[in-house]
């Protein structure tokens, strides 16, 4: 049991350490003159076919069995939401505020989807549940006071932008979760759908709306993006085995996971300091929205 238990904890802390990370080579391409459709096509390009060789190899045949139409097209949804308009919002939140703002803030959607699976759902809004939104809120507002982030400046107005991407992976979050109910389906299997629903609605994007500069940004940002892509696909493959044993429950992996922006803190105030500031205020409101999500998790 012991040794189980020290598993969980290594699998979970791993998304945690590398989607503290992801952010460095987000910014790096963004400031290297990366865009945010390029930058969500490249990452779904890298993560996608390492998804479905995974499945492939665990699941054969067998996978996505008994997946009912209805339940595909919630999986569909959470993937055009909260893949492909999720990320182009964070990255542009990347660009705008910094990795580490906007990791920190992206890390208060359990704040929304606990507010939507309340309304949708309705689930049960507990004494535990409303401490931790109070404090996520509080580290929120210490965040706008920081005076870190971009050593090029923001203004308030551009925390909309992280916020707005919680909010997104928060309403995707919901959709999957329904439909995780409702079907058999694997985490895993439910993750390669979203990001090739994702992937999708790009690629419609770019040629729908004529997005061709999408193709000629400079060589190094897909390579920053790429790298982003592997870490991503990584962190989720490690975040879906510690949820799959005995001892992964949520209550345990999620605020583990959860601690990716205090490494993000750590990772831009040692990597990034040509491109950004890490004040005492950052590190604090991010200390408090860690907390405050693990609360609303558990």
């Amino acid at each position: 049991m012991v040794s189980a238990t020290l598993e969980v904890l290594a699998l979970a802390l791993v998304p945690a350490v590398l989607w503290g990370f992801a952010p460095v080579f987000d910014k790096r391409g963004m400031a290297a003159g990366g865009g945010s459709v390029q930058a969500s096509l490249v990452v779904v390009l890298v993560d996608s076919p390492i998804y479905w060789l995974v499945i492939a190899v665990f699941y054969g045949r067998g996978a996505f069995a008994g997946l009912a139409l209805e339940v595909l097209a919630v999986f569909v949804f959470a993937g055009v939401i909260g893949t492909a308009l999720g990320r182009i919002v964070i990255f542009v939140g990347v660009d705008r505020v910094g990795a580490s703002l906007n990791s920190a803030i992206l890390s208060s959607r359990p704040l929304f989807a606990t507010l939507i699976a309340l309304v949708v759902l309705g689930e049960p809004l507990g004494p535990l549940t409303a401490a931790g939104i109070v404090i996520l809120v509080a580290g929120l507002a210490l965040l706008a006071v920081s005076k870190g982030g971009d050593l090029e400046g923001w203004r308030p107005r551009d925390l909309a932008w992280p916020i707005a991407a919680a909010a997104t992976f928060a309403v995707a979050n919901v959709a999957r979760r329904y439909g995780m109910l409702e079907s058999p389906i694997s985490p895993l299997e439910a993750v390669a759908l979203n990001e090739t629903a994702g992937l999708v609605a790009l690629v419609a994007y770019v040629v729908a709306f004529g997005r061709d500069d999408v193709l000629s940004m400079p060589r190094e940002t897909y390579a920053y993006f790429a790298g982003s892509g592997l870490l991503t696909t990584v962190a989720m493959v490690s975040l879906m085995a510690a949820l799959g044993l005995e001892d992964g429950r949520i209550a345990i992996v999620d605020p583990l996971v959860a601690t990716a922006p205090l490494f993000t803190v750590v990772f831009a105030a040692v990597l990034l300091r040509d491109l950004e500031r890490v004040t005492k205020g950052v590190v604090a409101g991010a200390g408090l929205i860690v907390v405050g999500a693990a609360m609303i998790t558990i």
